[in-house]
């Protein structure tokens, strides 16, 4: 049995809106990544020209700029999967709404735990020096 234009027309709708939220989260990844390789390559060259150096960034710089990149490769990875998921519910003649867990709560907790350790880093730098 065919489906009424009206069904139609909301499933495009809600796979527009799958879309829409797959580009967000790339954009969002790209822009944790971005940033945590910046990071780095940034505080390596001011090392470097100050030193006269290696070029290298010091240990907690190194790790947050790789909590950042990590945070944003498992987000686009959860988003991926999630979006996959919903494609797939789409497809079907009995599609009810599912509330996924929140990637979105999920990221913004690992950004906060990455400033609680960025904070941690410069404390101990401060104490130390």
């Amino acid at each position: 049995m065919a489906l009424p234009l009206a069904d139609h027309l909301a499933r495009q709708r809600n796979r527009d809106a799958a879309e829409r939220t797959l580009m967000a989260w790339i954009r969002t990844c790209l822009s944790l990544i971005s940033f945590g390789f910046g990071l780095d390559k940034i505080v390596a060259a001011i090392n470097a020209r100050e030193m006269g150096g290696s070029g290298h960034a010091e240990l907690g710089v190194r790790l947050v700029s790789i909590a950042f990149i990590l945070t944003g490769v498992l987000a686009m990875a959860a988003a991926t999967q999630q979006h996959r998921r919903n494609l797939k519910r789409l497809l079907r003649d009995d599609f009810t709404y599912h509330a996924d867990p929140s990637i979105a709560t999920a990221t913004a907790v690992m950004i906060s735990l990455i400033g609680l350790g960025a904070l941690g880093l410069l404390l101990v730098g401060a104490l130390l020096s």
